[in-house]
């Protein structure tokens, strides 16, 4: 039985992250390591049950070696669904890199992608009527 899915984001600069996470995009943290000062080598948001974790690449390649030489920010989007995209998007729009712009999909959902401060992609979608 699977219970959850966290990604775990390799990035260079956690605390920059962080600050992208909680500033822009209204995360909350919830846990570092260490848990008090920087430099980060890893930490945990969470924004309406939405959950993300970012480890700096120093520490996730010690761990996981065959990460090595991987580029940040590849080729997969993250894709969260919310309520309220209109406003979502306004708020985004200007502090975030849209890189496609709000439009209605073919299969009646509203969505937009953006950049976050590492290169990963991520997408917010809503449910049409």
């Amino acid at each position: 039985m699977l219970k959850k899915l966290t990604p775990n984001l390799m990035v260079e600069d956690v605390a920059r992250t962080i600050a992208f996470y909680r500033d822009v995009l209204g995360f909350q943290l919830l846990a570092t390591v260490p848990p008090e000062g920087d430099p980060f080598n890893w930490a945990m948001m969470n924004r309406d049950g939405v959950a993300i974790m970012f480890q700096s690449r120093a520490s996730l390649t010690g761990e996981v070696a065959a990460l090595a030489g991987v580029p940040i920010g590849a080729s997969q989007t993250f894709y969260i669904e919310v309520e309220g995209i209109e406003g979502l998007y306004a708020a985004l729009k200007g502090q975030v890199e849209i890189v496609v712009d709000l439009h209605t999909t073919f299969y009646g959902t509203r969505e937009f992608y953006f950049r976050d401060c590492n290169g990963y992609i991520l997408s917010f979608s809503e449910a049409g009527d």
